[in-house]
C-alpha cells in the first residue's frame, strides 16, 4: 500500500497567505512524478498553529525520487541560493517556514466516498 509524508511547517504569525500563495504557485509540480497519488495543504485552524503539508506516494523509492529531482530543491529554495532567477524570471525567495518536522506512515487503509 502507499506511503504518506506529512510535514509540520511552523512559520513566523501572519504568514500563512504567503506561505499559500508559493504552494499555489507550484502546484502542478509535483504531478509529474511517478508514484505520486495526493497532495494537501491544511491550514491551522484551532489548537494547532502549523501548516501540515500532506502527501501520498506509492512507494517511498517514489518519495525519496521527488525528493533528490532537482523540482523538489527549485520548490523549496534550495536551487536558487546565489540570488539568480529561475528561467520564469522569478527571483529567489527565503524560506517563510522557521522549522518543519517530517513525519512518515505506511497507509493500512484508505476509504474513497463511492468506491
Amino acid at each position: 500500500m502507499s506511503v504518506v509524508k506529512i510535514n509540520a511547517i511552523t512559520i513566523p504569525e501572519g504568514m500563512g497567505p504567503q506561505l499559500e500563495g508559493r504552494f499555489a504557485g507550484r502546484a502542478k509540480m509535483v504531478e509529474q512524478f511517478e508514484g505520486f497519488e495526493d497532495f494537501q495543504l491544511l491550514r491551522p485552524t484551532e489548537g494547532e498553529d502549523r501548516y501540515f503539508v500532506y502527501t501520498r506516494w506509492a512507494s517511498e523509492a517514489d518519495f525519496q525520487a521527488w525528493v533528490d529531482s532537482q523540482d523538489f530543491a527549485k520548490g523549496h529554495g534550495s536551487g536558487q541560493a546565489d540570488g539568480n532567477t529561475d528561467g520564469d524570471g522569478e527571483q529567489a525567495r527565503k524560506p517563510v517556514a522557521q522549522g518543519a518536522d517530517l513525519m512518515s506512515f505506511d497507509v493500512v487503509e484508505h476509504v474513497v466516498k463511492g468506491a
